[in-house]
C-alpha cells in the first residue's frame, strides 16, 4: 500500500470515526473554540491546568461530574493570586468534591507559581517551549503535557494509549505524524483531529478494527 493509499483509508476511518461522534452526546466538544496559545487568558490557563491535573489517572466522567464544584473552590479561576491568598479555604472546599488531597494541592501550588513569576512571563515561556514548561507543574508529565498544551491551543496531538495504539495499528511511528496525516486528508486541525480519536475510543470498545479494517480493505495499487 502505497502512502497516498494508506493516507486515504485512514482519512476515511476518521471520517466515519467523526460522524459517529457527531451523533453521540459528546457532538459539542468538536464545535468547542480553543484560544490562540498568544491569547489564552490567566483565567482559562488555570482551568484547563486544574482539569489535566484532576483528569490525570482518573476517568473523565468522574472529573466532569465535580469540575463545577471544583472550579466553585477554586474561585472560578479568576486569578493566581486570587487563589494564593485563599489557599486554605480554596484547598478545603475543594477536598469536599474531590478527596485527594495530592491534586488538590498540586493545583493550589500551581496557581502559586504563576501568581510568583505572572502570567504574562508563564505564556512567553510556553509559546516558547510549551512541553518542557508545563512540565514544571506536578501531576503534569511527558504525556499529560500534551494534553495540556493541546487544550490551551498548541496544534498537537496527544500521544495517549488511544491514540498510541491507533498510531501503531496504522503503520506509523509516531503520533504526531498518524495525526498530521488524516490532518492533511480530510482538512481538519490536528486538535479536532486528536478529539475524534480519542472520543470515539473511548465510546467504541472495537475502534482499532474500525481503523484496521479500513486499511485491509483498501484496493492495492
Amino acid at each position: 500500500m502505497t502512502d497516498e493509499q494508506r493516507g486515504a483509508a485512514l482519512a476515511s476511518a476518521y471520517l466515519s470515526a467523526k460522524i459517529a461522534v457527531l451523533h453521540s452526546q459528546y457532538a459539542a466538544e468538536l464545535v468547542i473554540n480553543t484560544p490562540s496559545p498568544e491569547a489564552i487568558t490567566e483565567s482559562e490557563f488555570l482551568r484547563e491546568l486544574g482539569w489535566v491535573i484532576l483528569s490525570a489517572g482518573m476517568a473523565e466522567r468522574i472529573v466532569r461530574a465535580k469540575f463545577a464544584a471544583i472550579s466553585e473552590s477554586f474561585l472560578f479561576w479568576n486569578s493566581a493570586a486570587d487563589i494564593s491568598r485563599q489557599t486554605e479555604t480554596c484547598v478545603s472546599s475543594a477536598l469536599a468534591h474531590f478527596a485527594h488531597e495530592g491534586k488538590i494541592g498540586a493545583i493550589a501550588a500551581a496557581a502559586r507559581v504563576v501568581a510568583k513569576i505572572s502570567f504574562d512571563v508563564l505564556r512567553e515561556r510556553l509559546i516558547a517551549n510549551p512541553i518542557q514548561e508545563l512540565q514544571r507543574f506536578s501531576y503534569i508529565g511527558p504525556i499529560t503535557a500534551f494534553h495540556l498544551a493541546k487544550n490551551i491551543g498548541f496544534p498537537i496531538a496527544k500521544p495517549d494509549r488511544h491514540l498510541s495504539r491507533l498510531c501503531k495499528a496504522s503503520g506509523f511511528g509516531q503520533v504526531e505524524e498518524f495525526c498530521n496525516c488524516i490532518a492533511s486528508f480530510v482538512g481538519d486541525d490536528i486538535r479536532k483531529v486528536d478529539t475524534v480519536l480519542w472520543r470515539f475510543a473511548t465510546i467504541h470498545r472495537n475502534y482499532l478494527v474500525h481503523f484496521t479494517t479500513h486499511l485491509r480493505e483498501m484496493p492495492q495499487a
